[in-house]
């Protein structure tokens, strides 16, 4: 059962990152956030109108990082998610591939930043990946567990990015995941797709 301590911790947290009041600007502005218009001609002949998300001039594909701690911990993200019912999200660190970067070293760079753990390539393991939303973009989400991290210096958070690391063991993710703190889809689809992978790591005694 997850530590009271824990729990308190967390709930203090999400207390502190909740949204108290969004207003809607009057003149929209050009933000993060583009749609594009597409007339698309299939090999049958027909053709579609689709609308493509873009996300900062990118396509945003994107990294999620499971990162797991010498000790055997992990670090958990709660950050602010203010259209949620919530308006806020605990889940796993994660972020966008920039420019030519690879994707591991995309999932490092975003730890790190959103943390302050590092993690040695060598000690990272690629899961798998998934579209996240085929129907209005062509982002593709690559998704890695990180083992041995260990705290190297402050978070570098951007500007308006407020995040807090929450530090908890693997069973007390679980149950944070099956009593409804994390309710992200791409943190659960990582989280069940690692369990198996994590738990050989235990039996063999390596973390």
């Amino acid at each position: 059962m997850i530590r009271k301590e824990k729990i308190e911790e967390l709930k203090t947290y999400i207390e502190e990152l909740k949204a108290m009041k969004c207003t809607k600007n009057k003149t929209p502005k050009k933000g993060f956030l583009t749609i594009e218009y597409y007339q698309c001609t299939l090999n049958n002949g027909h053709t579609i109108v689709r609308e493509k998300l873009v996300k900062g001039e990118k396509d945003g594909s994107a990294v999620i990082i499971l990162p797991i701690t010498k000790e055997g911990e992990v670090i958990l993200s709660v950050e602010p998610r203010v259209f949620t019912k919530e308006t806020v999200d605990v889940g796993l660190p994660a972020g966008y591939i920039e420019g030519n970067e690879c994707a591991v070293d995309a999932a490092r760079r975003e730890l790190l930043e959103e943390t302050g753990y590092a993690v040695k390539e060598e000690n990272m393991r690629y899961l798998g990946s998934f579209y996240q939303d085929q129907g209005c973009s062509g982002a593709l989400n690559e998704y890695f567990i990180a083992f041995d991290c260990k705290p190297y210096g402050c978070q570098k958070l951007d500007k308006d990015e407020y995040i807090k690391y929450f530090i908890c063991t693997f069973n007390e993710m679980l149950e944070l995941l099956q009593s409804g703190y994390i309710k992200g889809l791409n943190s659960a689809f990582v989280i069940e797709k690692a369990k198996e992978y994590v738990y050989e790591r235990q039996r063999d005694r390596r973390i």
